[in-house]
């Protein structure tokens, strides 16, 4: 009965940006959240982000690079990403539940975009 949609993936530049955003209907997620996925690879967690925003959760690969963020009256998330490297290169995608809690594994979100590719070339 929820969905996610992702968009604003793209190629670009080390050292450019890109803004991902999750477009969220259906119903209210308590939590959403950014994992990427390359192939042969386990999908990686990215950040997460509480309802208010009170509580944020990034990788250590991100941190200092991405900033997530929403905004409740789009039920839209986002993910700035800056400073981009070849190694974030991967399939991004919007996770969420809806019940409270920031958690870093896959299996605690039960809705999932259909993933947008993040190309970053040297």
């Amino acid at each position: 009965q929820g969905q996610l949609v992702e968009s604003g993936g793209g190629l670009v530049q080390a050292g450019g940006s890109l803004r991902l955003s999750c477009a969220a209907s259906g119903r209210s997620f308590s939590t959403m959240a950014w994992f990427r996925q390359t192939p042969g690879k386990e999908r990686e967690f990215v950040a997460a982000i509480s309802w208010s925003g009170n509580t944020i959760n990034y990788a250590n690969s991100v941190k200092g690079r991405f900033i997530i963020s929403r905004d409740n009256t789009k039920s839209t998330a986002y993910l700035q990403m800056d400073s981009l490297k070849p190694e974030d290169t991967a399939d991004y995608y919007c996770a969420a539940r809806v019940g409270v809690g920031v958690y870093v594994d896959t299996r605690h979100y039960s809705y999932w975009g259909q993933g947008t590719q993040v190309t970053v070339s040297s």
